[in-house]
């Protein structure tokens, strides 16, 4: 570490000059010293502060990276060796380091100890490399080796072997790198030409084993596909000349090497050519980090097309080295090597860097506990795995149940089989389960995920741990939190069902078809234990349930109704709202339309209107004419109208007796008693329904009565209020046929009672006419009828014809035939 070397001639001569100057002008040199040191202590205050500060920070919030990182750096900066080692672990135990802050920490530990430490520092290299792919901290770590480890340095068999054996390393980990893994190579072939010139040259047998070393190194660099692919191979055709074999081709030409060698390189250069664009699309930098990303991704799917792993791998790792954090990049990475290799340390390897890097992503961590589980792991590095990711914060509570449920399979799994170690017991499995429970239960209330943890818990009490009262209790304590969800209980009888346990099912459903539960469950429930009686109670077992759920059923029918009533009659009430908005807006464009209208248009209107007024004016001059054939209709509606006012006495008659009586307006007039019926089958106790006729037409008026056996019954159809039948808003309320019988006495004729409780069409009496009405008092019909409008041609059949007689008589005068229009014309032409 720079800042720790302190060369003694370097600080020697800066002493030297500091009292020459001193002794020339030492009121200056007194004065510049004092301000030195001011600025000195300053600055160091200052540091010192900011230590503190950020001592406090971690040791309140220790996963803060960048605090870690500046904490590092005042540390190294003030030379305090001790909790700068600390400080650098800490954090190492937390989260990865760079490649640049390995070499960093090596090179400060390698500066401050002799080569009786070089294990130390080694250990640090290796820890370093292992984290991500950097070809300068490889280099770095194989120049240190051949520098400071004795037995490589001074060239003894064993140092040579460990030299080899770490170059391979480098050349499997990093050689591949298209744009820097030249730089491995190149330290390899310079390292065993060190080795060839302290060969013996009287030693020509090994002397010439290591040529032939040196010559199969560079075939393998030429048949790789890197960027000093053409230096590489100028630099070995050199070489060959230096070894006395003479090469008559131009430089860059493969003529005169070997052909196997030449087909290599060939194959080389035009693998490069084909990757070369993607190359310098991932090194731009001229780009944002997300294109950076976008082009790693382009850059492994084209890779990926080859079926090589090896370099699909090292550009996996390249891609990871500049971007750590990125979960996705982590979960496609991993998903390669599930499914090319499968198993073995690298991909074990890769999954435990994976977590480290990204240890808030669930699937990981479950992923990385499968590939321990298939890599057959033992019981201690499982478990150690899973405590871990218990440490890390998931986004969903899923994570958490799935990272659960992931360790339960994989303790099964081990228990069942015959490779279970020995340390394996059921118990675990318990201490698995509880722990889910107890941290998933109160934030999970009330779900599938909570209830899937149980279930499978219950089932594996009783095929694992063979304790029925076990799986009992799993079933108590999850009703204890999720009481309100129908299927906890019905998992819990269907597990007494399965077991053949008829009693103990029988009392579950007791405990649970009084409680209330969301939506239709609470029926369900009630059906569902009459269904079990059904198929496995006696008949006394199926009566009692009946006796039991049938009250509730009603109540909860009840309740259903009066909610569908309420939200119906709101949702109703909002729309005739709106449509009265739209109507009233509709009726004023409509009148500024009219009244913006043209003066030829309204001409046309109007001439229009008077033809139709005349056209209405000749009907009812013809209406006497059209009387005549209607008098012979007279008898048969006469007697049809007797024994309709005569059913609708009887009717009124029945309505003072029944109070359980709903009367329904608004009726379809198409609407049968069938329909009513259906109408009312969800509310039930349905007794009597009446439709009421015209008495003229025998057509339906719209209105009804409806009998039901009890109160209960009626305050539910009123309940249906409002709701929409055949196409219409149905009006249903409670009877009140006295009340009723008061207002139509009040507003009726003597002689039209009957008529206004069948029909009402006597009620078109006009209350203008002035006329006295003392001599048609004993009549049964309303002899004085005044026509409004001109509409003549729709006036009902109880308006007397042109010629009428009122003349009191018998009643065949009464029947007499009214007069034509012409004996009309001739009784006022004789007077």
């Amino acid at each position: 570490m720079e800042e720790f070397e302190k060369p003694p001639v370097s600080m020697e001569e800066d002493t030297e000059m500091e009292e020459s100057d001193a002794v020339e002008n030492p009121k200056a040199s007194q004065k510049s010293s004092s301000d030195s040191e001011s600025s000195d202590s300053e600055e160091e205050a200052d540091q010192n502060e900011q230590l503190l500060a950020l001592e406090y920070e971690l040791s309140t919030n220790p996963s803060n990276y960048d605090a870690h990182v500046q904490y590092i750096k005042l540390l190294r900066r003030s030379a305090e060796i001790e909790k700068l080692r600390e400080a650098r672990e800490n954090m190492n135990t937390l989260f990865p380091l760079s490649p640049e802050m390995w070499m960093e920490w090596a090179k400060d530990e390698a500066s401050l100890s002799n080569d009786s430490n070089f294990e130390s520092v080694e250990k640090l290299y290796e820890r370093g490399i292992s984290e991500y792919l950097s070809i300068p901290l490889w280099c770095e770590y194989l120049n240190y080796v051949q520098e400071h480890d004795p037995k490589v340095r001074d060239c003894l068999a064993d140092g040579i072997s460990k030299a080899r054996n770490l170059f391979e390393r480098a050349v499997t980990a990093a050689a591949l790198h298209v744009s820097q893994g030249s730089q491995i190579w190149d330290a390899y072939i310079q390292y065993e030409q060190a080795i060839l010139l302290t060969i013996d040259q009287s030693d020509i047998q090994a002397k010439e084993k290591q040529v032939q070393r040196i010559r199969s190194i560079f075939h393998r660099y030429l048949s790789i596909p890197l960027a000093s692919l053409k230096s590489t191979l100028l630099a070995y055709k050199a070489w060959e000349v230096e070894q006395g074999n003479s090469l008559d081709a131009e430089p860059g030409d493969v003529l005169g090497i070997s052909s196997h060698v030449a087909s290599a390189y060939q194959k080389a250069e035009e693998m490069y050519n084909a990757h070369v664009h993607h190359e310098e699309q991932i090194t731009r930098q001229d780009i944002s980090e997300s294109e950076r990303f976008q082009h790693y991704m382009s850059y492994l799917d084209f890779e990926k097309s080859f079926g090589d792993p090896a370099r699909v791998q090292i550009l996996y790792e390249r891609a990871i080295t500049d971007f750590p954090v990125s979960n996705d990049l982590w979960l496609h990475y991993t998903h390669y090597l599930d499914k090319t290799l499968k198993v073995g340390n690298v991909v074990k390897d890769v999954y435990s860097r994976a977590t480290r890097n990204c240890p808030w992503v669930g699937e990981l961590w479950v992923r990385y506990l499968l590939c321990l589980e298939r890599g057959l792991a033992c019981e201690k590095e499982i478990s150690a795995a899973f405590e871990k990711s218990l440490k890390c914060t998931f986004s969903t509570l899923e994570e958490y149940l799935d990272l659960f449920l992931t360790r339960v399979d994989g303790l099964r799994r081990r228990i069942s089989s015959a490779s279970g170690d020995g340390v394996l017991n059921y118990s675990m499995i318990r201490e698995s389960f509880q722990q889910a429970a107890d941290y998933l239960s109160p934030h999970m209330k009330n779900t599938d995920g909570l209830l899937h943890l149980h279930a499978y818990w219950a089932r594996l009490e009783l095929k694992l741990g063979n304790d029925l009262i076990a799986a009992r209790g799993v079933w108590e304590s999850l009703l204890k939190t999720c009481g309100s969800m129908l299927e906890a209980w019905k998992s819990y009888i269907a597990m007494e069902i399965e077991l053949d346990h008829i009693n103990e099912a029988r009392a579950i459903y007791k405990r649970c078809y009084s409680k209330r539960f969301s939506g239709t469950s609470s029926e369900d429930i009630c059906h569902s234990w009459l269904r079990f009686e059904r198929e496995f109670g006696t008949l006394e077992d199926l009566n009692h349930a009946v006796q039991k759920v049938t009250p509730r059923l009603e109540e909860l029918q009840l309740f259903r109704l009066q909610q569908e009533s309420k939200s119906f009659t709101g949702a109703t009430d909002q729309r005739e709202e709106t449509l009265k908005n739209t109507s009233r807006e509709r009726r004023k464009s409509g009148s500024s339309a009219i009244d913006e209208q043209p003066p030829a248009k309204w001409q046309k209107y109007t001439s229009q209107n008077k033809k139709l007024h005349k056209k209405e004016n000749t009907q009812g001059l013809n209406l006497a004419e059209a009387n005549d054939g209607e008098e012979k209709e007279g008898k048969v509606e006469k007697k049809v109208n007797e024994k309709q006012m005569k059913d609708t006495k009887n009717t009124t008659s029945r309505l003072y007796k029944d109070q359980c009586t709903a009367f329904v307006s608004n009726l379809n007039i198409t609407a049968k008693d069938e329909d009513l019926h259906q109408f009312f089958s969800d509310v039930g106790g349905v007794t009597a329904i009446r439709i009421l006729h015209d008495k003229f037409t025998g057509k339906s008026r719209g209105l009804a009565y409806v009998d039901f056996k009890d109160d209960v019954h009626l305050a539910a159809a009123v309940a249906k209020n409002k709701q929409m039948f055949l196409g219409k808003k149905l009006s249903v309320a409670r009877s009140n046929p006295k009340q009723g019988k008061r207002e139509s006495l009040a507003h009726t004729a003597p002689g039209e009672e009957a008529s206004n409780q069948s029909g009402g069409h006597g009620r078109s009496v006009s209350k203008e006419s002035g006329e006295d009405s003392k001599g048609s008092r004993g009549r049964k019909r309303v002899e004085n009828i005044q026509l409004k409008g001109k509409n003549t041609f729709a006036v009902p059949r109880n308006v007397k014809p042109l010629g009428w007689t009122n003349k009191p008589g018998t009643r065949e005068e009464e029947d007499e035939k009214p007069k034509s229009n012409d004996e009309f014309r001739k009784m006022f032409m004789k007077t």
